[in-house]
């Protein structure tokens, strides 16, 4: 092979290997959520919120990630209510300070959704049936909570990682 048309060769390929590699880092990603509770029958534990100090272990309620860390970029959030008789929602938020409270309005038993960034939301889904939420997401932390009336409260809230 004629050395110019050799160099060519490589150049080309390393082009093609470097916009492969950034690609990668590009990749959508995909989170399987599943919304899971105790049943109605069951008491629900209060004071489980993000940094409430609650004993999570006592948690009758929870938001369950196939993965808790994903590459910035657009990110496709499955959800799934697997309650046999409870009605769940999923709303996606940005935290700014991992370590603070959400707001929450005690008189509501809920989130205040305006006050904690909220990017999107799956609505409230009847016992057995899915949804999906598309963002696009830069690094940082992220939580992910239902916010149906006392919810939140009972322990069900996640956190995921955007690197």
């Amino acid at each position: 092979m004629h050395p110019i048309v050799k160099y060519a060769f490589i150049a080309t390929a390393a082009c093609g290997a470097a916009f492969l590699a950034g690609s990668a880092a590009m990749a959508d990603s995909t989170v399987n959520i599943s919304l899971e509770d105790q049943g109605a029958a069951k008491e629900m534990p209060m004071g489980l919120g993000m940094n409430m100090g609650g004993k999570m272990s006592m948690a009758t309620m929870s938001v369950k990630l196939d993965k808790d860390t994903v590459p910035a970029g657009k990110v496709t959030f499955n959800v799934l209510n697997a309650s046999k008789d409870m009605i769940h929602e999923l709303i996606v938020g940005h935290l700014t300070d991992p370590a603070k409270q959400l707001p929450y309005v005690a008189s509501d038993a809920k989130v205040d959704e305006e006050g904690s960034d909220h990017l999107g939301e799956v609505s409230e889904l009847d016992p057995g049936k899915s949804g999906a939420l598309i963002l696009t997401l830069e690094p940082g932390t992220y939580v992910l909570y239902c916010n149906v009336a006392n919810h939140y409260m009972a322990g069900m809230w996640t956190l995921l990682t955007v690197k």
